[in-house]
């Protein structure tokens, strides 16, 4: 336990970390991280055994992780999306950058499943839907849940074409999955759209509202897309198999 001249811990202390169990418990990841900050404020300068010092730093870790991931499918929340965003725009230069590319994917029909299945099997399809979203994130790239069925793929360091690439590759891993071993009848497919910003800081509401208007082309082309904006003639194109459909619906440059 934690020192003092008797060998009692602090009440502080100790009140604080008996809440912060109860509150992880609970699934109360915020409020347990905040009761654990002020049981290592308590401690301040006293001494303390190191076992109970690592046992603070190991419950503030994990609730701070907590915190950062979304309850239904362990993928980042959209509050540590926006953080991560945020910290892009105060990053330094480094030389060579390839920029910050941003996707934003959406589950296909997914209201259907959700009536057809129940919304219990549809958390089952969109937990299984994140594992093959993350299976193949590059380094330094992160899947964090936007809204509802919708997720977005933040790749930094990577320029348009590796981008598209990746989500192409993401939305031909989920077209091929083995659906039916969840239900005979069900089949699950994604539209994405991909943005990038090659601005020193990257232009990220900009980013991110481009690719959300590149999603609903990629829907509006048949869905199971990838659509980004091809940067030489302007024009929304779609990656892979589906570049060949006649109607790719043309969108409005966003402007931040």
């Amino acid at each position: 336990m934690v020192g003092t001249t008797t060998g009692t811990p602090p009440r502080a202390v100790a009140r604080h970390t008996a809440a912060a169990e109860e509150l992880a418990a609970e699934g109360r990841w915020e409020e347990a991280y905040e009761h654990l900050r002020a049981a290592m404020r308590a401690l301040g300068g006293r001494p303390a055994p190191t076992d109970e010092l690592d046992r603070l730093r190991r419950e503030h870790a994990e609730a701070r992780e907590q915190s950062r991931r979304d309850s239904l499918t362990a993928s980042y929340n959209r509050r540590y999306l926006d953080e991560r965003l945020l910290a892009l725009l105060d990053a330094p230069v480094r030389s060579g950058a390839l920029g910050l590319s941003v996707a934003i994917v959406d589950a296909d029909h997914f209201k259907l499943v959700n009536d057809t299945y129940g919304h219990q099997f549809g958390d089952r399809v969109l937990q299984r839907l994140v594992t093959l979203l993350d299976s193949g994130l590059p380094d330094g790239g992160f899947c964090a849940r936007y809204g509802g069925e919708e997720f977005a793929l933040v790749l930094p360091d990577h320029d348009l074409a590796a981008a598209v690439r990746v989500c192409e590759a993401a939305r031909d891993r989920i077209d091929r999955y083995p659906w039916a071993e969840l239900d005979p009848g069900l089949r699950v497919t994604i539209s994405a759209g991909v943005a990038h910003s090659d601005s020193h800081p990257p232009e990220v509401e900009q980013v991110v509202g481009a690719a959300d208007v590149l999603l609903y082309a990629a829907k509006n082309a048949g869905r199971n897309a990838v659509a980004f904006r091809d940067p030489r003639t302007g024009l929304v194109r779609l990656a892979g198999a589906a570049a060949h459909r006649r109607a790719i619906p043309q969108t409005e440059r966003t402007t931040g």
